[in-house]
C-alpha cells in the first residue's frame, strides 16, 4: 500500500470531494465550506492514489494555529490514516512557528484526539446541533 500525503494552499478538489461525502452526506453539515478554505494549508492523504483523507490548518486572527475539517472516506477508516494526517500537519505548523495547535472535535470522537496527544478544554457547545469541544496540544520544539 502507498501512502502519500500532499499540502495544498487553499482547498483543493479532492479534499473538497472527501469533505463533501464525510461531512455533508454522510454527517448532514450544511455550513461546511467558509472563507477559511481560501487561506488554510489544505493536506490529502492518497492510498495507492486514491484521495482518503483530508485535514488543514490555519492562523487564525487570534494568533493562534488551528487543525480541522479532518475526514477520512468510510471505506479507509481503522487504518490510522487520520492519525497520519493530524501528525503531517502537526509538522507543518510547528515549520511555520506553531507551539500549540487547538481544535474543535466532535465530542464522539474525543477520544481519538486523546490518543493523539490533544486535551479537551471548556464546556461543550454546539456546532450544527452537533457537540462539540475544544482541544488543545503543546507541539514539540524542532531540535
Amino acid at each position: 500500500m502507498d501512502i502519500v500525503i500532499k499540502s495544498f494552499d487553499g482547498l483543493c478538489d479532492d479534499a473538497r470531494a472527501i469533505r463533501e461525502a464525510v461531512f455533508v452526506r454522510e454527517q448532514g453539515f450544511v455550513n461546511e465550506f467558509d472563507e477559511i478554505d481560501g487561506n488554510a494549508v489544505h493536506f490529502v492523504l492518497y492510498v495507492d492514489g486514491k484521495a482518503a483523507g483530508t485535514c488543514r490548518i490555519y492562523c487564525g486572527n487570534d494568533n493562534e494555529f488551528h487543525l480541522g475539517r479532518l475526514a477520512v472516506m468510510s471505506e479507509y477508516r481503522g487504518m490510522s490514516l487520520g492519525k497520519m494526517l493530524i501528525s503531517g500537519a502537526e509538522c507543518c505548523a510547528s515549520a511555520m512557528g506553531a507551539e500549540l495547535i487547538t481544535l474543535s472535535a466532535q465530542v464522539r470522537v474525543k477520544d481519538f484526539y486523546e490518543k493523539c496527544g490533544y486535551s479537551a478544554i471548556g464546556e461543550e457547545y454546539l456546532d450544527e446541533d452537533c457537540p462539540h469541544i475544544k482541544m488543545v496540544k503543546k507541539l514539540s520544539l524542532p531540535i
